[in-house]
């Protein structure tokens, strides 16, 4: 949480900012509209705070549990809070520029281990989409507007406030862009979100992306194999992300693809999804289960999968639907 007057980060628990004085009670959630999450009690039996007069439990606003962005009938992301994390840590940021003909792709994963992993995430996404077009727009190729949106996002996100004597990291998020122009995908991450090409067949279905994981590392080196390695804790431990704890520059990993004449689906989503259906060929065998194949049918269809396999994580799931 932050302060409403000068954003420094807060507590769930206080009453008053430290940093300015304003008093947080009224400020810290909005009316509550919602029953309790937890054990269902009235909106009447939740206080100003959020906290239930029934369970104790603390209830949050509602308001980016689930959010969708519809660019186009072509470019459509879809953010869900998932069904066991108490909010959205996630963002997404589309858009798409006329001249040149361009489409920006940004999903972020705010890190939990992190303060305010949720202003992360959305820092960084906003961050992002602003530079990729503005750079795009001066005539700044494809892959030094990713670098220079990653600077600019890695600046931005290490200027969010937080408290260093808590016991968590500073706000901190993964991320994957993708530039689209001319049938060419310029993608750039760092972490583990991820991007896929959807073909429709599963032979010319790929992920495109690897993630900057503990995994990753010790797969490639020889040390264990990737059976071994997600037995351990560790699986799932990223080596590079946005944030002020970033020891070195942030260099993102960038690959240029080249969109195949079929039609097909260039996905970006971050592991919400893809601890689900990890491959390629299963995300398709979903995407020819939506009802429509168009993208915000498959963005909304692939995110209620996830939910329905008990969402365990937040879930975002962008769709750009190309063809050539």
């Amino acid at each position: 949480m932050n302060c409403p007057n000068c954003q420094i980060v807060i507590l769930s628990t206080d009453r008053f900012c430290e940093e300015c004085g304003t008093a947080l009670v009224e400020d810290s959630l909005p009316p509550q509209t919602q029953s309790c999450s937890k054990c269902g009690a009235l909106p009447v039996d939740i206080d100003a705070e959020g906290y239930c007069s029934n369970c104790g439990f603390r209830n949050h606003s509602n308001k980016s549990d689930r959010f969708e962005v519809l660019i186009s009938n072509q470019l459509v992301g879809v953010c869900d809070r998932g069904l066991k994390h108490r909010q959205n840590e996630d963002f997404l940021a589309l858009q798409t520029i006329e001249n040149p003909h361009t489409h920006l792709m940004i999903v972020c994963d705010g890190v939990s281990s992190s303060q305010t992993p949720e202003l992360a995430s959305q820092t960084a996404a906003k961050t992002s989409c602003e530079f990729l077009s503005e750079s795009l727009s001066q005539g700044v190729t494809s892959e030094d507007a990713i670098r220079v949106a990653i600077a600019s996002s890695l600046k931005a996100v290490s200027a969010i406030p937080y408290k260093p004597s808590i016991n968590a990291d500073p706000p901190s998020t993964t991320i994957v862009m993708a530039v689209v122009k001319e049938n060419v995908a310029t993608i750039g991450w760092l972490g583990d979100s991820r991007a896929y090409w959807i073909a429709p067949s599963s032979q010319n279905s790929q992920q495109l992306t690897i993630d900057d994981s503990w995994l990753t590392d010790m797969v490639k080196s020889g040390k264990m194999s990737e059976t071994e390695a997600l037995r351990s804790p560790n699986a799932h431990a990223i080596t590079n992300w946005l944030g002020a704890d970033v020891k070195d520059i942030a260099e993102p990993s960038i690959i240029n693809f080249s969109i195949p004449a079929e039609a097909g689906y260039l996905l970006l989503c971050t592991d919400g999804l893809w601890n689900y259906v990890p491959d390629a060929s299963q995300i398709l065998a979903l995407v020819q289960q939506a009802p429509i194949l168009n993208a915000e049918a498959i963005s909304r269809y692939l995110v209620d999968f996830a939910r329905s396999r008990g969402g365990h994580d937040n879930i975002t799931v962008a769709v750009l639907s190309t063809s050539t």
